[in-house]
């Protein structure tokens, strides 16, 4: 009978300091292997691997499409690629992203707990925002274990709280004892407990992960329509629930909670004040510059029209200057400080 020897990992930012303390005090020779997500750029460079193999004693890899499942490894998910557990082996996938990330953490959990069931435990590190709660919660509906770093401790502690607002964690700890703990869960056998039927959301959006035409067809006629469009792209996004989390998707299989979204909306907006910005002082400009022409000309008439147009667009422009430099006082761009 074996223990819980499937550990899946997030962590955003402030992760590379709290996987490096984690993955220290691991012994060499632990029972279980350990797959990480780690928010990171599409066209980074992934340094991690080696930052754990010289962190602590296990063998740290980036994950390959087909390997197989062995105690003892570290995998880590490559950039741009959703890393997904089957029974004995890994998953690569490139499959629609999740709160704006790929690797997204909510695909691995997911998938994880589909294949493995009470074997696994999810681990929520550092982060902003909220990647994680969605598969964490799979993970306790499949029987498996739920740990949250202390959000106290954490470097930020976005991920670790809407962990614990919307989960029935087994264990907050720091980092310290969440590798104690690791450790013992590892020994631990598993009692053969029927945790009842696999949820079919998580069948579902398991498959959507893997970019599955019918997982995607089935899930585009699921939920209530939001009436807002995804920021990806573009399309209609469907409201759903996981426990008491909102999370929406769109019909190719993006996939946001409430507070990603707000945060990617936000990040919109901003950019459209921006552009807004941008385009007003270019056409005060423009028409200050037609207004001293046509002053030249003796066409004061025309002067004046001109002139007026580019008071009226620094007005305008000014409104939007000091929404941008007051920013940071504003509740729809604060999201993504949590």
């Amino acid at each position: 009978m074996p223990g819980h020897d499937i550990i899946v990992i997030g962590a955003s930012a402030g992760g590379v300091d709290a996987l490096s303390k984690l993955v220290r005090k691991l012994p060499s020779q632990l029972p279980a292997a350990i797959f990480i997500v780690l928010h990171m750029s599409a066209n980074s460079r992934s340094l991690m691997a080696d930052i754990l193999n010289r962190a602590g004693a296990l063998k740290a890899m980036p994950a390959k499409d087909g390997d197989v499942i062995e105690h003892g490894h570290i995998y880590i998910a490559p950039p741009n690629h959703h890393l997904l557990i089957k029974p004995g082996y890994i998953r690569l996938s490139q499959g629609p992203k999740e709160n704006c990330h790929r690797p997204a953490v909510d695909p691995l959990f997911r998938t994880a707990a589909r294949a493995y069931g009470q074997r696994v435990v999810g681990v929520i590190l550092s982060g902003t925002l909220d990647d994680g709660t969605a598969g964490l919660i799979a993970v306790k509906s499949c029987g498996g274990v739920a740990i949250v770093q202390n959000p106290e401790e954490a470097m930020f502690s976005g991920m670790p709280k809407s962990a614990i607002n919307n989960v029935s964690v087994d264990h907050v700890l720091p980092i310290t004892e969440i590798a104690a703990q690791l450790v013992q869960l590892a020994d631990q056998l598993v009692h053969d407990e029927d945790p009842g039927p696999m949820p079919e959301e998580i069948k579902l959006e398991s498959d959507i992960a893997e970019l599955d035409r019918a997982a995607m067809e089935r899930e585009a006629h699921r939920g209530t329509p939001a009436n807002l469009g995804c920021p990806t792209c573009g399309g209609t996004l469907w409201e759903h629930n996981a426990g008491d989390l909102l999370r929406f998707r769109c019909r190719v299989g993006h996939a946001w909670s409430a507070d990603s979204l707000i945060s990617q909306q936000s990040e919109a907006i901003e950019e459209a004040l921006w552009t807004a910005f941008r385009a007003l002082e270019e056409s005060s400009a423009l028409s200050r510059r037609l207004a001293k022409r046509a002053h030249g000309r003796k066409q004061g008439q025309i002067a004046a029209r001109f002139e007026d147009e580019a008071l009226e667009r620094e007005e305008q422009a000014e409104v939007i200057r000091k929404v941008l430099a007051n920013k940071d006082k504003h509740d729809y761009l604060e999201y993504g400080n949590n």
